[in-house]
């Protein structure tokens, strides 16, 4: 079973910069997608980024291409969410996910970032707050 604690989330002025992490315990060794989500009251759960651990290849929302980074500590088992030039519309609870994939299908599908399906395991999330 895998655990997964998020911190990092903070209330900020549009423009400024967070560092989201998430920490993973328990059996992470078959994991290799990750993935961060965000949900904003009222809205429904988006995809903003994942990162698959063959290659490290990585994908982004297109609201947030160019802005966040995503990355692991492989040896800290910790994913983390670089985010710049944030705007209001930003704002929403960020949430981790970890999975398993293990066809090319499944990782088009996290790619896509619209596969929550595909992740085993969730955070309960860091509130983000950017105001205007």
């Amino acid at each position: 079973q895998v655990q997964l604690v998020e911190s990092g989330g903070d209330s900020v002025q549009a423009g400024g910069s967070l560092r989201l992490s998430c920490a993973a315990s328990g059996d992470t060794y078959s994991m290799n997608v990750m993935g961060w989500f965000r949900q904003a009251p009222g809205k429904e759960r988006e995809g903003v980024a994942s990162i698959y651990t063959g290659g490290d290849s990585t994908s982004y929302a297109a609201s947030v291409k160019g802005r966040f980074t995503i990355s692991r500590d492989n040896a800290k088992k910790t994913v983390h969410l670089q985010m710049n030039s944030l705007k209001p519309e930003d704002t929403g609870m960020y949430i981790c996910a970890f999975g398993r994939i293990t066809t090319p299908a499944e990782l088009r599908a996290v790619e896509a970032l619209n596969a929550p399906g595909e992740y085993c395991c969730w955070g309960q999330g860091t509130q983000v707050t950017v105001s205007s």
